[in-house]
């Protein structure tokens, strides 16, 4: 097992759960197909990676809201998850693996006060299934 191999899964996937555009899948579909790092291992250091970066978005939107209490967020995307987040709470950060939309619910959900605990666990809940997902489905892997 590469120290190399890890840190690269994990920079993929914190870089891919933030603003930035990014896919980490093929990151870890390579490391899990190419090294002998063990799945289990991968799908840990994807899944914090992914969750730390979702967490970066919530914190973001924190910040935003105490910082600049009186600027709303004004991007249909966003409006469209604060609506959802407060409709349904943090289990809608269940989602927050979905290309395009998750990053915007994160942000929104830190900027709309979504408790942190509970957006934790969704957050990683969310996300730890779409690699468990991906890592099921990956032919040749170890």
């Amino acid at each position: 097992m590469s120290d190399l191999t890890l840190w690269a899964v994990f920079t993929s996937s914190f870089l891919a759960s933030t603003l930035l555009p990014g896919g980490s899948e093929v990151v870890v579909g390579y490391a899990a197909t190419q090294s002998h790092t063990p799945i289990a291992l991968l799908w840990m250091i994807a899944t914090l990676g992914n969750t730390l970066g979702g967490l970066t978005g919530w914190g973001i939107g924190w910040w935003i809201n105490r910082r600049f209490p009186d600027r709303a967020l004004h991007k249909a995307e966003h409006q469209k998850a604060l609506s959802r987040l407060q409709d349904y709470g943090s289990p809608l950060l269940l989602l927050s693996w979905v290309p395009v939309i998750g990053d915007p619910l994160c942000v929104a959900a830190g900027w709309a006060g979504v408790r942190f605990l509970p957006s934790a666990l969704f957050i990683a809940l969310g996300k730890g299934a779409r690699y468990a997902v991906l890592l099921a489905l990956l032919p040749g892997a170890n």
